[in-house]
C-alpha cells in the first residue's frame, strides 16, 4: 500500500508564507540565510497572521482524524481519577496535594492528624475560570506559622510570590513581582524570605524573546514593600549567573549557589547570619568556599559547622563529603558516602536528627538507602519495584517520612516510615489504582542495545502480553538524551491508551545526554559530542525493527524541548526511519537559541555558535532549521510532522517552531511526493509545560494520538486482544 493509499486525509495546501530572500547572520566569516527571522517578532501583525493560517489548516486536519473524539473522550474518562501528593508536616498540621480527577489544579488539603479529615487550604482552582493559573513552588515557615508561594499565569516561567498566615489562612498584602528561576527560603526568625528576580523594562507576561541577564539575590522582610527589599547577592560583571539560596537545617546560616548555565557545576558561598546582629540590612558578607566551576556542590544537611555536600567533584557518580566551616581548605575535606562504582547517587535529605535518606540510579531503577549522617555507615535499605521515587517528605527534625513511588505501569503508591522504630520498615500509606482499564494485561520489560559506537544503551519496552514479535506493531518512541536529566519510569495515562487502545508499543531509550549513569554518560552526549545522541536514538528505533517488535512504517517518535530538538534532528538524518514525529516546545534553531529567555544557559550542552567557530561548525551540521534535507526520491518523503508549541512559553521561545515549520513547507511542502502533513499546533495561554490545567492536558494529547493514529493507519480497539 503506498503512503497516498495508507492516509484517508487530502493533500494539504499550505499557506504562502513569507520569505526575506536577503537576510543573513554572519558566523565566524561565513553568512547562513534567515529568511523567517520576522517570526522572530511575537507581537507583529505578520506573525498573529502567520499563526492564524498555521493553527487553521492543523485544525481543519484535526478535525477530520477518525479517533480524536474518541480518544479525548476516553482519556477524559482514564483520568479521572484521584491523585496524591506526599503528605508534609509543617508545625502541627500535615498538609498534602490532591486532585479528585479532572480539576485542572491540584488542591492544598492540612489536616491535623495524619487519620484525620482533610479540608481545603489552598486552591488555585479558583483563581482563573480555565485553570491557567498555577501554584508553582511554596515554602513554609519552620514552625508553620507563615505560607509563601508563587503564582504563575498562562504557564509562563515569570512568578509572582505571595503570603498567607496559616492559623487563619488569611492572604497577607505582600507581593513580590518579576520573579523567575526563584529561591524561596524563610530564616526561622519568620521576618522574611529569601527570593530572586530581574530587573524588568519592558513587558514580561510570558509572551516576550527578551533574554534574562542579572539575575539578583533579595531577602523581603513580611509586611513591607518590594521596594524597600534588601539586595542580598548580584554578580554584575556576570550577566548570566543565576543563584540558589537556601538557609540550613539550624537556621544559622544561609548557603549560596551560584551558576552561569545547566551544568552540574556552581561555585559555593555561605554566610552566618548569627553575626548579622543588627539583621540583614545590606549586602550579605558571603564567605567563598568554592569559587570556580569544577564541580557542582548542594547542600544536604550540616551539624554546627560541619557541612554535607552532593557533589562530582573527581565522581561523576556523585558522592557525599563533609566539610568543616572554620577549616574550609580542600585538603580538609573528608568524604562521608563514596562514590558508587555503577550507581549514580541522584539525591539525599537528612531526616530523623542524624539520618540520611539517599537515592540511587541503577541501571534507570531507583533504589533507596538510609544511612547514618554522621559516620556515613549504611543503616537500612528500603525495598523498591522497578520505578521512580517521584515524591519525598521528610526533615532533620521529623522521624516520619513519605515517598511515593510511580512506574510505566503504577500511577501512584505513597509509602510511610516511622523512623522512632528500631526495625526501619515501610509500609503502604495510600494507593492509586485506575479504574475500568486493567493494567495486569501489559507488561514492561528492560533491553540493551548496541548503539552506532558500540556503547550499550539501556532502553524500556512496555506493551501488552504475550505479543507475537512480527513487525506489526505500531510503536511510539521517546527521548529526551541532554542536560544530565534521566528518563526513569514515568505513569502517563494517555501513553498506556496508545497501547491499549491502539494495540501500540511503548519504548523509552535511555541515551547518551542524560544523567542515567552519571556525569560520564552526561558529558558524552554534550557539545561535539551531540550526534552520539541522535545515534543513539536511531540505533533504538533499528534495534525494535531488528527485533520484529516493529516496522518504519508503524514507529512515531515523540520528545519535547531538549526532546523536541532530538526528533527533529533524527528526523532530519533519517526520515525514511519513522512514520510519523511528533516534536513537543523543541530548540530547533541551534544557532541563536541563545539569544531569547534563558536560552544563554543551554550553551553549557550545545555550546554556541557566535562564541566559537568549532561549535558553529558542529551545531550547524545537526541544527534541525538548517539542516532540512528535501530528496528528490520519489520513494522517500518526510515523516508525517507535528509541531507542538505554546504562545507562553518563555523557556523555549515559539519562533523556534514557526520558523522550522515555515521552513520546511517551503522546502518539502510542494514536492509531489510529500504526502504526510507538515502542522504545526499552538496553544494559547499555555507555557513549557508546566502548571498546564487539565483540560489543556488532555486535548493536546487528544490532537497528538489522533495525528500518530491517523498516518499509522490505526483503529480504535476496545481493549488489549491478542493477535
Amino acid at each position: 500500500m503506498s503512503d497516498a493509499e495508507n492516509s484517508t486525509q487530502s493533500r494539504i495546501h499550505y499557506p504562502k508564507i513569507h520569505r526575506q530572500e536577503n537576510v543573513f547572520d554572519s558566523y565566524h566569516g561565513k553568512q547562513v540565510a534567515d529568511p523567517y527571522q520576522w517570526l522572530e517578532d511575537p507581537d507583529s501583525e505578520e506573525t498573529r497572521e502567520f499563526v492564524k493560517a498555521q493553527n487553521d489548516i492543523t485544525n481543519a486536519y484535526l478535525k477530520k482524524c477518525k479517533i480524536r473524539q474518541q480518544y479525548q473522550s476516553r482519556l477524559t474518562e482514564l483520568y479521572d481519577y484521584p491523585k496524591y501528593g506526599c503528605p508534609f508536616k509543617r508545625g502541627n498540621r500535615y498538609f498534602y496535594f490532591y486532585n479528585s480527577g479532572l480539576q485542572n489544579q491540584s488542591v492544598l488539603y492540612t489536616k491535623d492528624s495524619l487519620n484525620g479529615e482533610g479540608t481545603v487550604f489552598f486552591d488555585p482552582n479558583k483563581l482563573s475560570d480555565d485553570g491557567t493559573i498555577a501554584l508553582s513552588r511554596h515554602a513554609f515557615t519552620k514552625d508553620g506559622q507563615y505560607f509563601a508561594y508563587t503564582l504563575s499565569k498562562s504557564g509562563s516561567d515569570w512568578k509572582t510570590i505571595h503570603f498567607m498566615e496559616v492559623d487563619s489562612q488569611k492572604t497577607l498584602p505582600d507581593e513580590l513581582k518579576d520573579v523567575k528561576f526563584s529561591s524561596l527560603s524563610w530564616t526561622h526568625d519568620n521576618k522574611g524570605v529569601f527570593y530572586n528576580r530581574y530587573h524588568v523594562d519592558s513587558k514580561s507576561d510570558g509572551t516576550e524573546t527578551s533574554q534574562n541577564l542579572h539575575q539578583k539575590l533579595y531577602y523581603h522582610y513580611l509586611g513591607t514593600q518590594q521596594s524597600e527589599d534588601v539586595l542580598c547577592a548580584e554578580f554584575p560583571n556576570e550577566p548570566k549567573w543565576i543563584c540558589e539560596a537556601t538557609v540550613t537545617d539550624d537556621g544559622r546560616y544561609v548557603v549560596l549557589e551560584a551558576c552561569e548555565g545547566c551544568d552540574p557545576v556552581n561555585r559555593l558561598y555561605y554566610c552566618d547570619l548569627a553575626e548579622l546582629t543588627d539583621g540583614i540590612k545590606e549586602r550579605l558578607p558571603y564567605i567563598k568556599v568554592v569559587d570556580n566551576f569544577d564541580a557542582k556542590y548542594e547542600y544536604v544537611t550540616n551539624f554546627g559547622n560541619i557541612f554535607t555536600f552532593l557533589t562530582n567533584l573527581n565522581a561523576p557518580n556523585y558522592k557525599l563529603i563533609n566539610i568543616d566551616l572554620t577549616n574550609p581548605d580542600m585538603n580538609n575535606w573528608t568524604t562521608l558516602v563514596p562514590e558508587h562504582s555503577k550507581d549514580v547517587l541522584e539525591w539525599a535529605t537528612c531526616i530523623a536528627e542524624n539520618k540520611l535518606f539517599v537515592c540511587y540510579l541503577q541501571d534507570v531503577k531507583n533504589v533507596i538507602l538510609i544511612f547514618d549522617a554522621i559516620s556515613g555507615d549504611s543503616i537500612a535499605t528500603l525495598p523498591l519495584d522497578v520505578g521512580t521515587i517521584a515524591g519525598f517528605s521528610g526533615r532533620k527534625t521529623q522521624f516520619e517520612i513519605f515517598y511515593q513511588f510511580k512506574s510505566f505501569l503504577t500511577p501512584g503508591t505513597i509509602y510511610y516510615c516511622d523512623l522512632r522504630k528500631d526495625n526501619i520498615q515501610s509500609e503502604i500509606f495510600m494507593k492509586t489504582d485506575l479504574k475500568d482499564i486493567d493494567i495486569s494485561e501489559l507488561v514492561t520489560s528492560q533491553v540493551f542495545f548496541k548503539s552506532k559506537d558500540g556503547t550499550t544503551i539501556p532502553m524500556f519496552i512496555v506493551h501488552k502480553k504475550g505479543i507475537e514479535l512480527n513487525g506489526s506493531h505500531p510503536t511510539l518512541l521517546y527521548g529526551y538524551g541532554g542536560f544530565n536529566i534521566s528518563l526513569t519510569p514515568f505513569f502517563s495515562v494517555s501513553r498506556l491508551m496508545f497501547i491499549y487502545h491502539l494495540g501500540g508499543i511503548l519504548a523509552v531509550p535511555n541515551i547518551r545526554g542524560g544523567g542515567e549513569y552519571g556525569e560520564k554518560w552526561h558529558k558524552a552526549g554534550v557539545k561535539d559530542k551531540k550526534q552520539n545522541v541522535f545515534d543513539d536514538f536511531i540505533g533504538a528505533a533499528e534495534f525494535l525493527i531488528d527485533n520484529k517488535y516493529t516496522s518504519s512504517r508503524l514507529i512515531a517518535i515523540n520528545g519535547g524541548s531538549n526532546g523536541g530538538l532530538l526528533v527533529c534532528a533524527c528526523m532530519n538524518q533519517r526520515p525514511d526511519l519513522f512514520r510519523c514525529v511528533i516534536s513537543q516546545v523543541g530548540v530547533l534553531d541551534m544557532l541563536k537559541f541563545h539569544k531569547f529567555t534563558i536560552g544563554h544557559a543551554w550553551t553549557t550542552d550545545y555550546g554556541c555558535a557566535s562564541d566559537s567557530e568549532e561549535e558553529f561548525n558542529y551545531l550547524i551540521k545537526y541544527s534541525p532549521l538548517h539542516s532540512i534535507k528535501a530528496s528528490s526520491n520519489p520513494n522517500i518523503q518526510y515523516p508525517a510532522l507535528l509541531l507542538m508549541t505554546a504562545d507562553h512559553d518563555d523557556r523555549v521561545v515559539p519562533l523556534h517552531s514557526y520558523k522550522f515549520i515555515a521552513a520546511i513547507q517551503h522546502e518539502l511542502g510542494s514536492l509531489p511526493h510529500q504526502i504526510n502533513p507538515l502542522l504545526i499546533r499552538i496553544e494559547t495561554k499555555a507555557g513549557h509545560g508546566a502548571g498546564k490545567p487539565t483540560a489543556k492536558i488532555i486535548e493536546e494529547a487528544a490532537d497528538m494520538y489522533a495525528v500518530i493514529a491517523e498516518n499509522l493507519n490505526l483503529s480504535w480497539r476496545c481493549g488489549v486482544s491478542a493477535n
